[in-house]
């Protein structure tokens, strides 16, 4: 145990000296969680659409009002004799809604009017939010007219649960948070193994008595203490700036955390041991802790909109079940009955990753 501890002791004194490697691992984490934090957003505001009223009615200008009063959307002016396509090739709007001659004259009558919604499609997602909110507005509408909806059936009810304002910060948090453990630690990890062997001074271990899992262990338990740092820093700054509280019990999420540290210096260490130049382990590490993360782990969205041929990877990205845990831990509350699984495959993978780089490191000397 005494070799371990000196070993990790080593690693925490080298990154202690090296401001850039401290900078790497406090500081751009917190710029990764300001700027991803701020740029993502599940609200649709201030979108361009044109608006052209052929019937310029007491009815018609109510509509218009309605418009304007929607924080989604945001009238663009466009005289009524162009072509409302023009707009929305040449970037102007993302819409247009246009309103017929006979819009309050078909009202007044008692009869369907109907008015017109040119959306741009080119981005889906968006071409379906444009197409769901003006059918708000269209309700808002008539119900302000006192039309009472058609008889049906069912009538639901919605209350959102775990997030009811519908914050995108209480969403896309935990998972940075992930993402920032993913990459940083294992990235400084993999760096030190690969510079051993880069340099040849993974000699000097090689002719010492140090067993391959002493000197595994201490590197491992080095930038465990790194990740664990890391992550009491962001989850700070996730209840400061985030507003984010852990919800129920909290054992299952300090469990997770700490094995998912050793899951990321374990792979970080091996991917170090398998390759030993710091820019193809740099390389390797960065496609594990950051682009498995951000597409297969649910992070950006969820993993049913991933095709069936790649979504069973996800299967094999630590960065998934972690997500699970932290975001049960911050929004759900589920505690055990609903994450222990995932723990113990968080676990799971990595012992596999430590038992793959002691493979790697078994015959570098006879053990006694």
């Amino acid at each position: 145990m005494s070799r371990i501890i000196a070993q990790a002791r080593k690693e925490i004194i080298q990154l202690v000296r090296d401001r850039l490697a401290l900078a790497l691992v406090l500081v751009l984490p917190l710029m990764q969680m300001t700027l991803m934090g701020n740029s993502f957003s599940m609200l649709v505001r201030d979108l361009p659409i044109v608006a052209q009223d052929f019937d310029d009615s007491p009815a018609s200008r109510d509509l218009m009002d309605r418009l304007r009063a929607s924080r989604t959307f945001r009238i663009v002016p466009w005289p009524t004799d162009r072509n409302p396509e023009h707009a929305l090739a040449d970037g102007s709007a993302r819409g247009a809604l246009i309103i017929p001659g006979s819009f309050g004259r078909d009202l007044a009558r008692g009869l369907n009017a109907q008015v017109q919604i040119l959306v741009d499609a080119s981005d889906s997602n968006t071409a379906k939010l444009i197409s769901g909110y003006t059918g708000g507005v269209m309700r808002s509408f008539n119900a302000g007219r006192g039309e009472a909806p058609p008889p049906q059936g069912v009538q639901t009810a919605v209350r959102f649960w775990y997030n009811p304002s519908l914050s995108s910060r209480k969403f896309y948090g935990p998972g940075i948070f992930v993402m920032a453990i993913s990459m940083f630690p294992p990235l400084l990890a993999t760096l030190a193994m690969a510079r051993e062997g880069e340099r040849k001074t993974i000699l000097q271990v090689y002719v010492s008595s140090i067993s391959a899992h002493e000197f595994l262990l201490g590197k491992i338990l080095a930038f465990m203490i790194v990740a664990l740092a890391e992550s009491v820093l962001l989850l700070l700054y996730l209840y400061i700036f985030f507003g984010s509280r852990l919800a129920g019990d909290p054992t299952p999420f300090l469990v997770a955390t700490l094995l998912y540290a050793f899951c990321v210096a374990s792979f970080g260490i091996m991917v170090g041991a398998l390759i030993p130049n710091q820019a193809g382990a740099m390389q390797a590490v960065m496609l594990g802790g950051f682009l498995l993360t951000f597409m297969l782990s649910g992070l950006m969205f969820p993993l049913s909109n991933v095709p069936p041929g790649l979504r069973w990877m996800s299967n094999f990205v630590w960065s998934y079940y972690y997500i699970a845990v932290v975001r049960d831990a911050l929004l759900q509350g589920g505690g055990w009955p609903a994450v222990w699984s995932k723990v113990i495959a968080i676990g799971g993978i990595g012992g596999v990753f430590y038992a793959a780089a002691w493979r790697r490191l078994r015959h570098m000397q006879v053990e006694a």
